[in-house]
């Protein structure tokens, strides 16, 4: 009898684990120590995966690199993201307004093509290397939600060991590794982007699957 109330409670105990290790908040998954004035300045979009299949769709037809410059707006408590977006088949300045939060590491902007909440949490960072970015959209006001990961670099190019920690991440994420779209051409102003014709993928595990999220059309 007693052996069996021991085992019960150690069952009990391994499911509220489970419960708990599956339930974490993006909030104590950010980087420690983040300091914001370093993450400050130009970064390079070169890998994204996204539970969205209409985003992703898109950057399979054109996965060019996109140059984000990132700079604080006076005392306050925003910054300002400026790149370049496909727009028309060709490459247009874009700029959108973050707001920092109670939270170092996590920021959020409003959507308002798609009327999406987006909140940025920064999972990794080494601020002259690179950077590993999880995006969480609501779309309001269906709540539909969309899970999204990026990987930036300082550089037009990344090293194996910041390309196989960002894989490592996208699976603990319940994404998949082989579905991670590498950019490639960096989009500059007036450029003209054609169609890909085949965008390869990074190798991995096919064994993780897409959450049900990805009927969502939210772009992150």
């Amino acid at each position: 009898m007693r052996t069996a109330a021991v085992l019960g409670l150690v069952l009990l105990l391994g499911s509220v684990w489970m419960i708990h290790s599956d339930d974490i908040s993006p909030e104590k998954l950010i980087q420690d120590g983040f300091d914001l004035d370093r993450f400050m300045g130009r970064w390079y979009d070169l890998a994204v995966v996204s539970t969205c299949p209409h985003y992703m769709h898109r950057k399979r037809v054109s996965p060019v690199i996109v140059a984000l410059d990132l700079q604080g707006v006076g005392p306050g408590r925003n910054f300002t993201v400026t790149s370049t977006r496909i727009r028309n088949g060709t490459c247009q300045p874009s700029s959108r307004l973050l707001s920092l939060t109670d939270v170092p590491g996590r920021f959020f902007h409003h959507n308002p093509k798609f009327s999406a909440d987006v909140y940025s949490y920064v999972l990794r960072v080494s601020y002259e290397h690179y950077a590993v970015l999880l995006l969480l959209s609501t779309e309001q006001p269906s709540g539909n939600r969309t899970t999204s990961l990026k990987l930036l670099s300082r550089a037009v190019d990344v090293s194996p060991a910041a390309l196989e920690e960002f894989k490592t991440l996208v699976r603990q994420h319940k994404l998949r590794d082989d579905s991670i779209i590498m950019n490639k051409d960096v989009c500059t102003v007036n450029q003209h982007v054609t169609e890909a014709t085949a965008q390869p993928q990074v190798s991995g595990s096919k064994t993780n699957a897409v959450p049900p999220e990805n009927e969502n059309k939210v772009r992150p």
